[in-house]
């Protein structure tokens, strides 16, 4: 439970059809093999000591008996056992026998949960013998106590605020209005669902989804254990399909007919911290809560964390993304020059990626509007610290695209206004270098100005993270069609739109373009060879996109956030590599918030967006000590 993560697990056992003395002396086994794991919460199937295809042997008064002194057994085996340990069986209660999950933890019985839900139809008969959980909580006598008895309860770790669970019980899942939701509605993070979902063709896959959807729609991680291939019997076979699911995401399976336990590390602050962001999602305190104690544990974490959280890794998703990316970024652009009723675009182009990007979304843009390619102006602007490679690139872009081709060196401009601010041309500080920044500005302003035009902003999500623009330079356009866009997605849409052309010499200098290292080419040159390069004065844009995902998107504290990069980047980075660009990621999206506080429209294209009109809204002068003190410590 440092750093919010719990490890839970999902079990089947090897059921023997209706010998509860056999069938708990596995469960003990599992859980014992369990703690070992620092497993922290372990969900058995439904009705695990009695078997769920007993039928109507269920009535049989010696199995009813023994299925209650074997659960007493397996809570007094827990008593030296960390953890939180569900286990299914039939319960007796005036007059009604009830589908219960026992909820036990170290030699305590907490409660039962009944099923909500009871199915009666196709292969289900559970109508013939179970009753439904009762509307309210209540209390039974169990074994010398007394035991909640309900579906209406709550479980609340004391010592972590956020290790809240609910359960329910096979059935309950596939109903329209699910036991989940309320339990999630009064404060559960994680769902426990004991059941057993018997196998047909495509099922396994619908019930994947289901409860991958169900933990995305409640915002919780949801832990499914279902019965085994021993329970199958007569009419029906079982799989024992575990499944644990965080917030949409499968994190782990198992594979299907083997029997086994699966574990998989959720994060609860993460669950937390996107629930309080989502001001629908309601609150209710209907529900009771029963509290337990249960201790932090340092975990080795199982879980993989993808090096470039904005770009899927699979090819064929990755291809997907950058088609909708593009389109995204397409059909902005066409809406916003529809809005205007202005045809025409100005951009400046440097042959690096970002206005690369910018261009090609220009291009097909106006192709699909049935616009004339000339109608974009694109101007190159060659001073200090041009390559011949860059230069050269962008000429060869511009032709091949057939747009409205301008060159204009600003080096005589640049060198007026050092004379007019005093500035020695041998001081290369930031003077040296934005100047050009905002003269190159000044002169896409004034083209659109004179042709009745657009500027499109070329700046991408990592440099607005870091306030890698020049105020006023760079910073400002009128359209800024990649501003949601992270430098380490830029590449793979570039690339992927080399795909996409005809033209041999356009998808042979976009991917010489994708080989340029990224630079903004402001200091002078020296034997035409870019030497100024951007990830070596801020850091590499993959660990800030990095930084910046899991920031904004789980909240992390910077402990979690250096834990989780560390888990990522293992065998790239070693840990004070990840510490200095991460202490210089903290003090740069702090101080350079004034600049996002004023950057143009631009299309939103992912779940992390910084436009101060969507989903960020900072102050400029807020202090970055406490998140960097953190660092400091560890």
């Amino acid at each position: 439970m440092i750093d919010g993560y719990i490890r839970v697990g999902a079990a089947n056992i090897e059921t023997a059809i209706a010998d509860p003395v056999k069938n708990s002396t596995s469960i003990i086994e599992t859980i014992k093999k369990a703690s070992q794991e620092k497993c922290q919460i372990l969900v058995f199937n439904e009705l695990t000591l009695s078997s769920y295809t007993l039928e109507d042997l269920i009535f049989q008064h010696l199995l009813m008996q023994k299925c209650e002194e074997e659960l007493i057994r397996i809570v007094k085996a827990t008593q030296d056992v960390d953890m939180v340990v569900a286990v299914g069986l039939p319960l007796a209660l005036t007059n009604k026998i009830y589908n219960v999950a026992a909820i036990i933890f170290k030699g305590e019985l907490l409660a039962f949960i009944p099923k909500t839900h009871v199915p009666n139809y196709h292969e289900f008969y559970e109508g013939r013998r179970f009753e439904k959980a009762p509307e309210f909580n209540t209390t039974i006598p169990f074994d010398g106590k007394q035991v909640p008895f309900g579906r209406k309860f709550v479980f609340k770790n004391n010592l972590m605020a956020e290790f809240t669970f609910g359960v329910e019980i096979c059935e309950d899942l596939w109903v329209p209005n699910p036991p989940s939701a309320s339990l999630a509605l009064n404060g559960a993070n994680v769902i426990l669902n004991l059941s057993a979902s018997n196998e047909i063709t495509t099922k396994c896959n619908y019930r994947r989804d289901l409860v991958r959807m169900q933990s995305a729609s409640l915002i919780c991680g949801y832990v499914y254990a279902s019965a085994a291939a021993s329970e199958s019997t007569t009419d029906l076979v079982f799989s024992g399909h575990n499944l644990i699911c965080e917030n949409g995401s499968l994190i782990k399976e198992s594979p299907l007919f083997e029997g086994s336990v699966i574990y998989g590390d959720i994060d609860l602050q993460k669950l937390v911290g996107q629930r309080l962001e989502m001001t629908t999602y309601q609150n209710s305190f209907e529900y009771q809560t029963i509290g337990f104690d249960l201790p932090a544990v340092e975990l080795a974490l199982d879980k993989n964390y993808a090096k470039n959280p904005f770009v899927p890794g699979n090819l064929e998703d990755r291809h997907l993304r950058c088609q909708e990316v593009f389109n995204i970024q397409m059909y902005g652009l066409i809406k916003r020059l529809k809005a205007t009723g202005i045809d025409k675009v100005v951009i400046g182009i440097s042959g690096g990626l970002d206005s690369t990007l910018a261009l090609l979304v220009c291009s097909f843009a106006f192709k699909k509007m049935g616009l004339d390619s000339k109608n974009i102006t694109a101007i190159t602007m060659p001073c200090f610290g041009t390559t011949s490679r860059t230069r050269n690139n962008a000429h060869i872009l511009m032709d091949e695209l057939g747009v409205t081709k301008k060159e204009i060196d600003i080096t005589k401009t640049v060198l007026s206004q050092f004379v007019d601010l005093e500035h020695d041309i041998n001081d290369h500080s930031v003077t040296y270098e934005n100047v050009q920044a905002r003269t190159r500005t000044q002169i896409l302003m004034n083209t659109a100005n004179k042709i009745g035009g657009l500027v499109i902003g070329t700046g991408d999500l990592s440099e607005v993270a870091l306030g890698w623009s020049t105020y006023n330079g760079d910073h400002m356009s009128m359209y800024a069609l990649n501003m949601a866009v992270p430098k380490t997605l830029v590449r793979y849409l570039v690339d992927y739109v080399a795909s996409l052309v005809e033209s041999i010499e356009l998808a042979d200098t976009l991917k010489d373009i994708l080989a340029t290292p990224v630079s903004p080419e402001l200091l002078p040159v020296k034997e035409d060879t870019i030497h100024q390069i951007t990830e070596d004065i801020v850091g590499p844009y993959e660990l800030h996109d990095f930084f910046l995902y899991h920031f904004i998107r789980s909240h992390d504290r910077p402990r979690k956030l250096l834990r989780k990069s560390m888990l990522a980047y293992q065998d790239k980075y070693d840990r004070e590599t990840i510490l200095k660009w991460l202490r210089l990621f903290y003090r740069r999206f702090f101080t350079q918030q004034f600049k996002r506080s004023c950057i143009p429209d631009g299309p939103k294209v992912g779940t992390v967006s910084l436009s101060p009109r969507g989903d960020w809204r900072m102050p400029s002068d807020a202090s970055y000590s406490l998140f960097v003190s953190e660092l400091d410590q560890l």
